[in-house]
């Protein structure tokens, strides 16, 4: 053995130098709810879950999301940004260059999967990170160049709050809509911004011949009631537009907005149908509260709701879709106690499970939002009686060669 200390030191194993063997991370998997592209890092691989599903949307593409992978370091936020970041760069640039060309088609592409990006990479910054703005800003950006070279042609709109302010939304109509157009007010919590909407719900919605309000919510300092009270001014908005028909108005809540959308249709009854959570985060807030005051817990048969408690859900009176996958993180039978308690209620709640085994299983559907919204807006077309059928892919959303 030599007597030069740094020698000895490069001999040994790497993880005798850190001062013990370091255990491998696990590698990627599927699991029951979806793929786990950092198995110990739940909130990283629930977003790039979500990436991956937007690709079948259009808003990304499976090559870009896994050579990002590469880039990215779990817990490590910056190295999120960076990888993001730069791909929402590379599109925006492509699709910049493709306009300047004529090429609306790629423009639109890729403007679309640059929003996306964009939002993506804000995602686990501080709020005071002043990169912020500027990731928010590049994503209204593109979204609203999308908007301007589809077909039809996409508005951005500012509707009436409170106090001055307004709200900002998109509306977008469908091919071939008719002079007085059925339309889906569709909303996210505070986990979905209007923008994540617009990939999310058009594909589906122009297929079933229906026109789309999308919603940003107030901030965050807006309490249930405000939001609640400014949906009067969405469909006051609608009605006077003129060329929307008035018996034909639905609310679809997506995300954590499924509990906003139950509490709103239980108390404005212009909307013909609404995709809301059923009062389901009522009752699990509910049963959190009973908790922590030390009672017991609700007798199996009574399990969704103590006797004499009213809920937002029992006040429904137009047709009602809840859905849940099977690994969302409540469980899906407090699911299934709410809808027979809303059908015991006289509520016409319908509620949908989707299974491991068909996916969109996971929470939010992430793991297949392109399945989740087929069923959702071919139930909307059912309800608002829509006849108009429209054959739609990802191509024809995002094309309009003539703009």
């Amino acid at each position: 053995m030599s007597m030069d200390p740094d020698k000895d030191m490069l001999a040994l194993p790497a993880e005798a130098k850190l001062g013990g063997p370091k255990m491998p991370s696990p590698p990627p998997r599927y699991g029951d709810a979806g793929w786990l592209q950092w198995p110990d890092d739940e909130a990283y691989s629930f977003q790039f879950m979500r990436m991956l599903g937007a690709a079948q949307e259009g808003a990304s593409t499976i090559s870009e999301c896994f050579f990002a992978a590469r880039l990215i370091t779990p817990g490590d936020d910056e190295s999120w940004y960076e990888a993001w970041k730069s791909a929402a760069d590379i599109n925006r640039a492509r699709g910049d260059e493709a306009h300047a060309r004529g090429g609306f088609n790629a423009a639109t592409s890729n403007w679309l999967r640059a929003s996306n990006y964009y939002r993506c990479a804000e995602l686990f910054m501080d709020e005071k990170d002043p990169r912020r703005e500027f990731l928010l800003r590049s994503m209204r950006r593109c979204s609203r160049l999308y908007l301007e070279h589809t077909c039809p042609r996409g508005d951005v709109v500012r509707i009436p709050y409170q106090g001055g302010c307004s709200l900002e939304g998109y509306f977008i109509s469908a091919p071939g809509a008719p002079p007085l157009m059925p339309v889906v007010v569709c909303l996210g919590g505070v986990d979905l911004c209007k923008d994540e909407l617009l990939y999310t719900m058009r594909r589906s919605a122009a297929g079933n011949g229906l026109s789309l309000l999308l919603i940003d919510l107030p901030d965050y300092e807006a309490t249930d009631e405000d939001i609640e009270a400014s949906a009067g001014r969405w469909v006051d908005y609608l009605l006077a537009r003129g060329d929307i028909d008035p018996s034909r108005i639905a609310l679809y809540g997506d995300g954590l907005g499924s509990s906003l959308a139950t509490g709103i249709a239980s108390r404005d009854h212009r909307f013909a149908a609404a995709v809301c959570d059923g009062g389901l985060w009522e009752r699990h807030e509910l049963i959190f509260a009973i908790g922590r005051i030390g009672c017991d817990q609700a007798a199996p048969g009574e399990r969704v709701w103590m006797a004499g408690v009213v809920h937002s859900a029992a006040m429904l009176k137009c047709p009602s879709l809840m859905t849940i996958g099977q690994h969302d993180h409540i469980a899906v039978e407090n699911a299934i106690d709410v809808h027979e308690s809303c059908k015991r209620s006289g509520a016409p709640l319908d509620l949908k499970v989707f299974s491991t085994e068909e996916t969109a299983a996971s929470p939010g559907h992430i793991d297949n939002p392109t399945l989740a919204k087929e069923y959702v807006f071919d139930w909307l077309r059912r309800k608002l009686g829509t006849t108009v059928r429209i054959v739609a892919s990802v191509g024809d959303a995002c094309d309009c060669a003539g703009a």
